[in-house]
């Protein structure tokens, strides 16, 4: 029951947590916050699919967050290099 409470309440900050950062994706005043803000989305989707795993209790969502989190990191390089060098592959 408590459990059950406490992933609900985790949820539901972690969805806000989402929405914010996609706010802030596409309102954001300069580029290193869209950027910023990207990279946040991608850790809070880590989040939200962790917590469904548990919720659900199925392992194949676990796999699924690790392979959010290698995209996600893949892409903030990239995003990175592309602002400072104008270029990613160089």
């Amino acid at each position: 029951m408590i459990v059950e409470l406490a992933l609900d309440f985790a949820l539901a900050a972690v969805a806000l947590a989402m929405a914010l950062c996609g706010w802030r994706m596409l309102r954001g005043p300069g580029l290193p916050d869209r950027i910023l803000a990207l990279d946040t989305l991608y850790i809070s989707a880590v989040a939200l699919v962790v917590l469904l795993g548990i919720r659900w209790q199925t392992a194949l969502l676990f796999e699924a967050a690790l392979i959010i989190a290698l995209l996600g990191f893949v892409a903030t390089v990239a995003a990175a290099r592309f602002v400072t060098r104008g270029s990613v592959v160089e």
